[in-house]
C-alpha cells in the first residue's frame, strides 16, 4: 500500500504517488537561512522530512529530494556585514556547520541542494515573466512587487479569507513592503526584486530593472522549476512557512508557467516548544545540537526526542525527555540483543537495509509498518516496537529473522542508528544547568552575571568553552 499522508492544501488524507507516467517522486523542502547554527527546532522539521524520504523508500519509491540553502537575505546579508566578511564566507561557515549536524543527526543527504545565489538567472528569468504576464510590476526605485489581485485564488493552501486580501506596495508604517523577515498576517504585495541600497554592501546583482537582488519568496519557487519541473508531487515545511512563503511560491509560480498544481501535497510540520515555552535567546531555551552534546547527549538521543510526537501537533522538548530518550534507545537495544541472539547474529551484523535491499518479511514489526505509513504517525510505530520488544514469547531461529528483517526497515526509516553511540560524557546536573545560564546571560550582554557564573562554574572544577554557536563545558 502506499503512504498515506494529510495535505495541508485539501485537508484530506491522500496516498503519496509520483505523478503520472513518472518513476521518480520529487519533492522539494526549504532548507535552513545560514546565517547561524540551525537550532533543535528547525532541526524537528528537517528530521521529520528526512523520515517521509526513507519512508517512501522503504515503500518502494525512488526518491528525488531537493533541499535549498537560503545563502542571501537580509539575514544573511546583515551577519556577513557584522562580521565583516564576504557574503559567500560568511554563508559557507555556516552551511558546513548545517552539514556537519546534519550527518550527526542521521540526515540523508538530499539529492540536489540549490543554493539561492547559485540560481539569481533562474529568478530574474521568472521575474521577468511574471512582470511581462502582468502579475508584478516595477516601483520607481527599480523594486519588482508580485501583484496579488491578479491572482484569483491566492490564499488557497492556508484558506485565507479573501476579503481581508489587500494590493499594496508599502506595510502599515508607509515602507516598502520588501523585508524578507515576514510578521504581517495581511495578504499584500511582496517584493520579487529589492533594488540596491547602501546597507547591501557588495551584494548586488545586475538585471533588467537595474541593480539589486532578488526577494526571499522567488528563490524556492525558481529552484524548484529548475530542479523538479513545473509540478512535483511534494513541498514541505515548517507550518511557520505555510503563510506568506508557501502560499507566495504558489501565486507566483503558477502565474509564471501559466500551470496550476505547482505541489500535488503539501506537508507541514507543527512548531517546536522548549520547557512549555517558546524558543528564544533571552529566555535561554534556543538549543543547538551543540549545546545539548554540551550536556551530555548524543545526537541519536536528541533525534529520538524531536520524533516523539506527531508531526501536526506541537512537540514539547524538555531535558526530561532527552533523558526519556536515552532510557527508550537503551530498551530498543536490549530488546533487540535478545532477538538476534535467538537469530544466530551479531551486533555487528544487523543493519538496516538500503533502499535497494528491501526485504518483504516484517514478522511482528508488520503493525508498526502499517502504523508508520498512516499519515507518519512515529509515536504510534514507536508504540508498536515497544509492544513487540515486551513480548517474551519463545521465538524460533526464523521468526527471529523475520522479525529484525521488519524492525531493520522500520529503524531506517526512522533513521535511528541501534549499537553505535559512544558513551555521553555525562556532565553533572548542577553543572549543566549553570552553563545554560551563563549561556543565557552572554546572549542578553548581561557581562556581569556571566562572569560570576564562570566562576561558579571554575568553583565545581568545570572550563566553560565559548564558540560562535554555542559553548562546550570541560572539566577542568
Amino acid at each position: 500500500m502506499p503512504v498515506l499522508l494529510h495535505d495541508t492544501m485539501t485537508r484530506e488524507m491522500r496516498p503519496l504517488l509520483p505523478k503520472a507516467g513518472k518513476l521518480t517522486f520529487g519533492m522539494y523542502c526549504c532548507g535552513p537561512t545560514v546565517y547561524g547554527p540551525a537550532h533543535i527546532g528547525n532541526f524537528r522539521t528537517f528530521i521529520l522530512q528526512d523520515i517521509l524520504r526513507r519512508t517512501l523508500e522503504v515503500d518502494g519509491l525512488k526518491v528525488k529530494h531537493v533541499r535549498n540553502i537560503t545563502d542571501l537575505d537580509d539575514k544573511t546579508i546583515r551577519g556577513a556585514q557584522a562580521a565583516q566578511t564576504t557574503l559567500t564566507e560568511f554563508t559557507k561557515t555556516w552551511t558546513d556547520k548545517f552539514h556537519a549536524d546534519c550527518e550527526a543527526l542521521g540526515l540523508l543527504t538530499p539529492h540536489v541542494e540549490p543554493s539561492a545565489v547559485a540560481h539569481i538567472p533562474q529568478q530574474v528569468a521568472m521575474i521577468k515573466a511574471l512582470v511581462d504576464k502582468g502579475n508584478a510590476y516595477v516601483s520607481k526605485d527599480g523594486s519588482v512587487y508580485f501583484k496579488v489581485s491578479s491572482c484569483h485564488d491566492y490564499g488557497k493552501l492556508s484558506h485565507l479569507d479573501l476579503s481581508k486580501r489587500e494590493t499594496q506596495s508599502t506595510n502599515s508604517a508607509g515602507e516598502a513592503n520588501d523585508s524578507d523577515e515576514y510578521d504581517r498576517e495581511s495578504a499584500s504585495d511582496f517584493a520579487l526584486w529589492k533594488s540596491r541600497k547602501p546597507e547591501d554592501g557588495a551584494n548586488f546583482w545586475p538585471s533588467p530593472w537595474g541593480e539589486g537582488r532578488p526577494g526571499w519568496h522567488i528563490e524556492c519557487s525558481a529552484m524548484s522549476l529548475e530542479h523538479l519541473g513545473v509540478t512535483f508531487d511534494l513541498h514541505g515545511g515548517g507550518i511557520d512557512l505555510c503563510f506568506p512563503h508557501h502560499e507566495n511560491e504558489i501565486a507566483q509560480s503558477e502565474c509564471a508557467t501559466g500551470v496550476p498544481g505547482f505541489a500535488a501535497h503539501w506537508f507541514h510540520s507543527a512548531h517546536l516548544l522548549v520547557e512549555g515555552e517558546k524558543m528564544s535567546k533571552s529566555k535561554g531555551n534556543l538549543y543547538t545540537l551543540e549545546d545539548l552534546k554540551a550536556k551530555g547527549y548524543t545526537p541519536m538521543e536528541v533525534r529520538f526526542a524531536l520524533i516523539a510526537g506527531h508531526y501536526k501537533s506541537s512537540l514539547n522538548f524538555t531535558i526530561k525527555g532527552l533523558e526519556d530518550a536515552r532510557s527508550a534507545l537503551s530498551k530498543i537495544e536490549k530488546g533487540t540483543e535478545r532477538i538476534l541472539t535467538v537469530a544466530g547474529f551479531s551486533k555487528e551484523e544487523f543493519a538496516a537495509p538500503t533502499k535497494q535491499e528491501v526485504q518483504t518479511s516484517w514478522g511482528r514489526f508488520a503493525p508498526a509498518w502499517a502504523v508508520l505509513e498512516n499519515d507518519l504517525n512515529i509515536p504510534g510505530c514507536l508504540g508498536q516496537i515497544f509492544t513487540v520488544l515486551a513480548d517474551k514469547s519463545e521465538l524460533t531461529v526464523e521468526s527471529a529473522r523475520q522479525d529484525l528483517s521488519g524492525l531493520a526497515k522500520i529503524l531506517y526509516a526512522l533513521g535511528l542508528k541501534l549499537f553505535t553511540s559512544a558513551p555521553a560524557q555525562g556532565v553533572p546536573a548542577d553543572v549543566a544547568e549553570l552553563g545554560a545560564k551563563r549561556w543565557a546571560a552572554k546572549q542578553a550582554k548581561d557581562f556581569v552575571a556571566a562572569d560570576r557564573l564562570r566562576l561558579e562554574l571554575a568553583e565545581l572544577g568545570w572550563t566553560m568553552l565559548d564558540r560562535k554557536d554555542g559553548y562546550d563545558l570541560k572539566k577542568s
